[in-house]
C-alpha cells in the first residue's frame, strides 16, 4: 500500500502542467531523434542530455523518461520502414516488420509495434512499482564487499554477453576503466593520467564520453562508409489493425513482458536477448509459422513488447542499486550524477518526489507515445529522406555544442574528438561500446568499494568474500566465465554419444 500511495503522489507531480509539457516534449524529441537512421535510444539520450541542464531535477528526469521510450519507438520505426535498426534490440523488428512494409502493411507493423511498446511498458512499469521499493529495502544492508562483487558481476556479464568475443568485450571494458581513472584519486587526492593538465583533474565527464563514443564514433564510422544515396522512405498510410491482426497480436503483447522484464533487471541484461527469445517463442506458438520471415505480425508485436518491458526492468537496477545494465541507463545515471544525486538503496527515502514522479511519468509518457506516434508515423517516414551527409553533419554539430555546454571549456571539444576517434576505432575492430561506458561509470565506484572493503579487513583479500551474498555473486561470476568450456564439453559429449550410437547401428546392420 505504501508503494501505491507513493505512486499516487507521483502522479500528482507528473500530471502538473509543466511536467506534462516536459513529458510531451521528451516523447517528441526522443522519437524524432530515434527515428533517424543509425541512431538508437542510447545515442538519442546522450545527444539530448545537455537539453535538460537548465531544468530542475524532477522535470529533467520526466523529460528523460519521454526521450527514452520515444527513442525506443523511433528505432523500431526505422527498422520496419527502412530495415535500418537504430540499435541491436530493434533488429528483430526488422526481421518481420520490414517484409510487412514491403508488402504494403507497414502501417499495421507500426501499429503493432506501438501497441506492443505500450503494453510491455505498462506491465514492466507496474512490476517496477511493485519490486523496486522491496529491492531498495534489501539493498540498504549491502556492504562494500557485496557492492564490489555486484560490480564485478556487471563487468564480467557485460563483456561476456556483448560483442563477437569475450576478448573484445574485455578490451572495451579496459578502455572505459582507463578513462575512468583520469583525474584525482578519490581517497588520496593524487592526480592520475592528467599529464600535468589542470583541467583534467576533475576527470572526463561521463556525458562527453557517452556522446563521443556513441554519436561522434557512429558519425565518423558512417562517414567513412557513406554511399552518396539517400534511402527513399516507404509510404505509410493511416495506421490501423483489423480484428484478425488484433486476434493474432494480443497474446504476443502480453507474453513479451514476461520475457523482457527479468532480463532488463539483471546486470548486462538489456533488450537484445529477450527480443530474440520472444521472437523464437512467438514462432513456436504461432499457427502461422509459414508467414515467419515473410511478415508475421506476431514477430513484431511480441519482441517490441519484450523490449519495452526490458527498458522498465533496467530502471530497477539503476534506481535501487545504482547499476546501469544498458547504455541508456548508463547515460541516465550520468544525468543523476550531474544533479548531485546518487541512485541507490536510499534514493527512495531521500528523493521520493523525484523517484515516484519519474515512475509515474513512465505511465504518462507511454500514453502520450501511443497517442502521438500512431497519427505521426507518416511524418517520421518523411524525416528519413534527409540525406545522410546533412544528417550526420547535424549530429556532429549538436554533439559539439552539447559537450561544450557541459563545462564551457575548449578542452572538452578536444577530448570529445579524441574519444570519438576511439569510438570509431572500436567500431572498426568490432569492440562493443557499452562495456567502455559501463567501465567509465562503474570503474571509480568499484575501485572505491574495493579499497573500502580492504580497509575494513586490514588489507586481507578475505574481506572481499566474507559475506554469503558476495560468495554467491562470485559463484555466478565463475559460472559465467566457465560456461563456454562447460557448454563445449556438453556438446562434445553428446556428439560422442551420437557417434557411438551410429557405430552400434552399423554393427547391428552388419
Amino acid at each position: 500500500m505504501d508503494a501505491l500511495n507513493s505512486l499516487m503522489d507521483g502522479f500528482g507531480t507528473a500530471l502538473s502542467p509543466i511536467n506534462l509539457l516536459w513529458a510531451a516534449i521528451g516523447v517528441l524529441l526522443g522519437t524524432a531523434i530515434g527515428v533517424l537512421p543509425g541512431i538508437g535510444p542510447a545515442m538519442a539520450v546522450a545527444l539530448l542530455l545537455p537539453v535538460t541542464y537548465g531544468l530542475e531535477p524532477t522535470g529533467a528526469f520526466i523529460m528523460f523518461a519521454g526521450i527514452y521510450y520515444g527513442a525506443m519507438f523511433g528505432g523500431s520505426t526505422t527498422s520496419i520502414l527502412l530495415n535500418t535498426p537504430g540499435e541491436s534490440a530493434a533488429v528483430v523488428a526488422a526481421m518481420e516488420g520490414n517484409p510487412m512494409a514491403k508488402a504494403g502493411r507497414g502501417a499495421q507493423a507500426l501499429a503493432a509495434a506501438a501497441i506492443g511498446h505500450f503494453a510491455g511498458g505498462m506491465v514492466g512499469t507496474i512490476l517496477l512499482v511493485a519490486l523496486a521499493p522491496k529491492i531498495a529495502e534489501l539493498a540498504v544492508d549491502i556492504g562494500a564487499p557485496d557492492y564490489f562483487a555486484i560490480m564485478v558481476l556487471a563487468f564480467i556479464a557485460v563483456t561476456s554477453v556483448l560483442g563477437s568475443s569475450r576478448v573484445r568485450g574485455l578490451a572495451s571494458l579496459l578502455i572505459g576503466l582507463t578513462i575512468g581513472l583520469i583525474g584525482l584519486d578519490q581517497m588520496t587526492g593524487q592526480q592520475r593520467l592528467t599529464f600535468g593538465t589542470l583541467e583534467l583533474a576533475d576527470g572526463v565527464d561521463v556525458v562527453i564520453v557517452a556522446v563521443g563514443l556513441f554519436a561522434i564514433g557512429e558519425a565518423l564510422w558512417v562517414a567513412a562508409h557513406l554511399r552518396r544515396t539517400s534511402g527513399e522512405a516507404i509510404p505509410v498510410g493511416r495506421p490501423w489493425l483489423d480484428k484478425g491482426d488484433v486476434k493474432r497480436s494480443w497474446k504476443s503483447w502480453l507474453r513479451g513482458p514476461v520475457i523482457g522484464f527479468p532480463f532488463g533487471a539483471i546486470p548486462a541484461g538489456g533488450a537484445e536477448i529477450p527480443t530474440f527469445l520472444s521472437y523464437v517463442t512467438e514462432k513456436r506458438l504461432s499457427k502461422h509459422k509459414d508467414e515467419f520471415g515473410k511478415g508475421a505480425i506476431e514477430g513484431v508485436a511480441g519482441p517490441e513488447s519484450a523490449a519495452s518491458a526490458s527498458a522498465a526492468g533496467t530502471l530497477v537496477s539503476m534506481l535501487t542499486l545504482g547499476l546501469p545494465t544498458t547504455a541508456v541507463a548508463a547515460v541516465m545515471l550520468a544525468a543523476f550524477q550531474q544533479y548531485g544525486i546518487q541512485p541507490g538503496p536510499l534514493l527512495f527515502e531521500r528523493e521520493p518526489e523525484l523517484v515516484w514522479g519519474l515512475i509515474a511519468s513512465l505511465f504518462v509518457g507511454m500514453v502520450l507515445l501511443l497517442a502521438l506516434n500512431l497519427p505521426l508515423a507518416p511524418l517520421w517516414a518523411k524525416l528519413l529522406r534527409i540525406p545522410r551527409p546533412y544528417l550526420y553533419a547535424g549530429i556532429l554539430f549538436f554533439a559539439a555544442v552539447g559537450a561544450y555546454a557541459v563545462g564551457g571549456e575548449a578542452l572538452d571539444l578536444v577530448i570529445l574528438l579524441v574519444i570519438g576517434l576511439i569510438g570509431f576505432g572500436m567500431r572498426r575492430y568490432g569492440l562493443p561500446v557499452l562495456p567502455a561506458v559501463i567501465g567509465v561509470i562503474l570503474g571509480p565506484a568499484a575501485e572505491q568499494q574495493l579499497r573500502r572493503a580492504l580497509q575494513i579487513s586490514d588489507g586481507s583479500f578475505t574481506g572481499l568474500v566474507n559475506t554469503p551474498f558476495s560468495v554467491t555473486v562470485y559463484a555466478v561470476v565463475v559460472l559465467l566465465l566457465a560456461w563456454p568450456l562447460i557448454n563445449k564439453l556438453i556438446k562434445r559429449g553428446s556428439s560422442d554419444r551420437e557417434d557411438q550410437d551410429q557405430d552400434q547401428d552399423r554393427t547391428v546392420d552388419a
